[in-house]
């Protein structure tokens, strides 16, 4: 095996914030002498999340073995995931802002499937994965992503699970969404459908398409890291690990 060295567009914070949670958790399992220090299983677990390099190259790279790694990540991935603002603390960030909406968009996270794996296909995306829900300020900053539902959830039903329109609703504020929105709720405003459509609906559609492109803008930012591409582990963890990415990409960002 050839080893070369690397480098990470990222900054000392987002390293400093990962291997705290980990120092942390050490600290108050109790847990004895392992291979790699706080700061080393850190840097092992931002290289996968956001080089997305397979568990085996990783773990080569550290000197520890396959499974170590998938340990190491795994364990980060999950204490970081718990300090994921839910959707009640990220729409009041919203109204501390003085934000009068958000915008509501849903992804799919890739994964490998068989074609026999029907609730993980996506008919929109024609492919295999997870859906993710996001909520995102105006200024295109995410505030809050959903736990993982499978591919063939449309993102109407998925919004209903997470009841994303009626906490918009009660927060005092305003949703956008696209197409795949429409008939939600009244709290959630969405482009007009239908072909043949008068000016005034177009000229509707191109400034509500405006307002929500920041939102596009956010998952493109999530999906800078390369793990969240496409999953290499088991489709239900997509959630856990959205949730990681977007911890460390908001301190990324601050």
């Amino acid at each position: 095996m050839l080893f070369y060295r690397s480098a990470l567009p990222l900054s000392r914070r987002t390293l400093n914030l990962t291997a705290h949670t980990i120092r942390t958790h050490r600290a108050r399992t109790g847990s004895r002498w392992r291979r790699l220090d706080p700061a080393q299983q850190a840097l092992l677990v931002l290289a996968h999340l956001h080089k997305g390099e397979p568990f085996a190259q990783v773990a080569a790279g550290f000197g520890v073995g396959t499974a170590t790694a998938w340990r190491y990540v795994r364990e980060t991935t999950a204490l970081l995931a718990e300090q994921a603002p839910t959707l009640d603390q990220g729409l009041r960030r919203a109204r501390r802002k003085g934000w009068a909406y958000v915008i509501v968009d849903g992804t799919l996270i890739a994964c490998d499937r068989v074609a026999a794996d029907r609730p993980f296909y996506s008919g929109k995306h024609k492919r295999h994965g997870m859906n993710i829900q996001v909520v995102a300020a105006p200024d295109g900053e995410p505030l809050w992503t959903s736990w993982s539902l499978p591919g063939a959830v449309h993102d109407t039903r998925a919004a209903r699970v997470w009841k994303i329109a009626e906490r918009i609703e009660a927060a005092g504020l305003l949703g956008l969404g696209d197409k795949g929105y429409v008939g939600l709720s009244e709290a959630v405003f969405c482009p007009f459908k239908g072909r043949g459509k008068p000016q005034w609906k177009k000229a509707a559609n191109s400034e509500h398409a405006k307002l929500r492109s920041p939102g596009e803008r956010t998952i493109a930012q999530l999906k800078q890291w390369d793990v969240l591409r496409r999953l290499r582990c088991c489709p239900q963890r997509a959630g856990q690990i959205t949730r990681a990415v977007l911890v460390l990409q908001l301190r990324e960002a601050r």
